[in-house]
């Protein structure tokens, strides 16, 4: 159950939105001219489905999603999920995530700090940052232990792929590959990711149910349903296929909002749906 839990708390890092590559990887769009709208979003989060031999039989929960910042400022995000997790019998887990993560305007530096508590007993606690050199990614960990690595010159930040996928929609391309670095777990992996892209829902076609169709400046902009495949570096591939570790399908709004959370951990699969949407106004530049 422990394991099934802490997953959970790798939405943080698939949900964020901003930032921009210092050097691009090789067949990714341009992603500099794209405007991403500060917001406040809550998630109610219920079960979808199990398969196979899960022990999940319900879950409820929440996820706050505060995203701020600007082009020249950098973009902030404080998040936090709550999760409960109910294997039948009466046995339930309680997961609490909270993060904060910032990335500057050129995507060449990110920080990363969050606790998970299972139980109201912390299981996880991870403190770092990285930065982007000639020829690495350089991270230096400060929590759970003092440690530096290098991750590729071509992993991407959380910001910096969200940016790269709406450049990539626009420009009417369907899949990208990029290997990303998020921080997440204990800041020790990267991850390769696949993202598909679905065609285009023009400003007005299928009106949203939730608290997006309530926000004007939506109504007048493109999303596209996108589903992201994350993958582990050196995972061993069976049967030559590699299965993704988790996945996360949502509606993409050209501002960076998205809608319709799905969010697939093989053997369950968990919905949230937006209840709240709040539009903020992006940090002044000096």
């Amino acid at each position: 159950m422990q394991n099934i839990v802490m997953r959970s708390g790798i939405i943080a890092a698939l949900l964020v939105a901003g930032g921009v590559a210092g050097a691009a990887p090789a067949g990714a769009p341009p992603a500099a001219n794209i405007a991403l709208a500060p917001h406040r979003a809550v998630y109610d989060l219920k079960l979808s489905r199990t398969r196979g031999s899960s022990r999940i039989e319900g879950v409820r929960g929440r996820i706050l999603y505060d995203f701020s910042g600007s082009s020249c400022a950098g973009y902030e995000l404080q998040f936090r999920q709550v999760s409960e997790l109910d294997s039948g019998e009466g046995k339930t887990a309680l997961s609490d995530l909270r993060s904060s993560t910032w990335e500057d305007a050129t995507a060449k530096s990110f920080r990363f700090s969050s606790e998970n508590r299972l139980n109201n007993e912390a299981v996880d606690v991870v403190n770092g940052d990285a930065n982007r050199k000639s020829d690495t990614v350089a991270v230096s960990l400060h929590k759970p232990s003092e440690k530096s690595l290098n991750m590729p010159t071509d992993a991407v930040f959380p910001t910096e792929h969200m940016r790269r996928i709406i450049a990539a929609a626009k420009a009417g391309e369907h899949l990208l590959q990029l290997q990303i670095y998020d921080g997440s777990e204990t800041g020790e992996k990267i991850y390769q990711t696949l993202t598909v892209i679905g065609a285009p829902i023009a400003a007005g076609d299928k009106p949203p149910n939730d608290a997006s169709a309530n926000e004007p400046a939506l109504a007048k902009l493109r999303r596209w349903p996108v589903t992201i495949s994350y993958f582990e570096k050196n995972a061993k591939a069976e049967d030559g296929d590699q299965t993704p570790a988790y996945s996360i399908g949502f509606e993409l709004y050209e501002n960076g909002v998205s809608r319709a959370l799905s969010l697939d951990y093989s053997d369950f699969t968990i919905t949230g749906e937006m209840t709240s949407l709040e539009m903020k106004k992006p940090k002044v530049c000096n």
